[in-house]
């Protein structure tokens, strides 16, 4: 099959689409005929191997691990013996490592049936964004049918899904973006875009219940004044700065202040969880969430997909598709 691959910490160049083989589903894993994958954030930096704290676990010089791509989406090619929830032919999404390939593995609980309503690329570009959305504004927010809610980044790729997620749960919900974006994150139903280069949020004197942060582009100081007294913010992101810590500064300071203030700064990453899956495939196939694609690229140019994503302009997902078949050659 083929498979982008990397041997070596360094730019989006130093990705290779190349001939693999492939993989054989274990007693619990199904194998998957992929159609589409999405890039985040974290493929960059497994790619890079920055930040340097990173590489305790992925190789100290070289990484470990030397395939990239997480959210999948596609098709049930085998199943392990033990596998029971899937049969052949299955249409799924979920994660599984090693995406940006014709094929992969995962676990049976790291997948769901995909619903008809959606396409691959849809669903492909779901899981780690959508989980942190669904999960940050409802276990660590306790997000309320009322609150008002602000999602800062509201036209990235957690962003989109946040603004729709919140208003699910039947949320008052304010997004800040850019110019450009204004209309996208209305139209995906924000009772409010605010256009940061037009206004300042931090000093518009609205407060929020509940603050949702996945950029981190302002101080804490700033963002406490835009929040209730008994407010919430879940800070998610912060600026890639950094060459040690990178965005873990951001989140540490937001767990080393928390205990001294009236409000709650709380530092969030997403977990998978089957089981919410399940909530997202519910809340894909009434509607209540669809995702927003910015850009596709072809497997063979996943170093021109994660390059972009790097630009920090994205906005909502970024997703490779699939060509089963392919003759491509050397780099991607």
């Amino acid at each position: 099959m083929r498979a982008i691959v990397y041997t070596e910490y360094g730019p989006p160049d130093v990705l290779q689409f190349t001939e693999a083989a492939k993989p054989v589903p274990k007693d619990d894993e199904i194998l998957i005929r992929i159609r589409a994958a999405s890039v985040n954030p974290l493929d960059w930096h497994y790619l890079r191997g920055i930040p340097y704290f990173m590489r305790i676990g992925t190789g100290l010089r070289r990484p470990k691990v030397t395939r990239l791509g997480v959210d999948v989406a596609g098709q049930v090619e085998a199943v392990g013996k033990n596998v029971t929830q899937f049969q052949l032919g299955d249409e799924v999404f979920g994660a599984c490592k090693g995406a940006f390939a014709e094929y992969a593995c995962a676990a049976e609980d790291k997948l769901v049936l995909k619903p008809a309503n959606v396409t691959f690329e849809q669903a492909a570009a779901v899981a780690i964004a959508a989980l942190t959305a669904l999960q940050g504004l409802r276990d660590k927010g306790h997000i309320q049918a009322g609150q008002k809610v602000l999602i800062n980044g509201a036209a990235g790729g957690v962003g989109t899904f946040a603004v729709q997620v919140a208003k699910s749960f039947g949320a008052d919900v304010t997004g800040v973006c850019s110019t450009r974006n204004v209309d996208m994150v209305r139209s995906i139903g924000a009772d409010r875009v605010i256009d940061y280069t037009q206004e300042d949020f931090t000093k518009s004197g609205h407060r929020y219940d509940l603050m949702f942060d996945t950029v981190g582009n302002r101080s804490l100081s700033d963002c406490r004044r835009a929040m209730a007294t008994k407010g919430t913010l879940v800070f998610v992101g912060g600026p890639d700065k950094g060459r040690w810590l990178g965005p873990l500064a951001g989140l540490l300071k937001v767990a080393l202040l928390s205990p001294f203030v009236s409000q709650k700064l709380l530092p969030f990453g997403a977990q998978l969880s089957k089981d919410d899956l399940m909530v997202l495939r519910e809340l894909l196939e009434a509607g209540k969430v669809v995702p927003v694609i910015d850009r596709t690229y072809s497997v063979s140019q996943v170093h021109e997909a994660i390059r972009y994503l790097e630009e920090g302009h994205a906005r909502g997902k970024v997703v490779i598709t699939m060509e089963h078949g392919m003759n491509g050659r050397g780099h991607s």
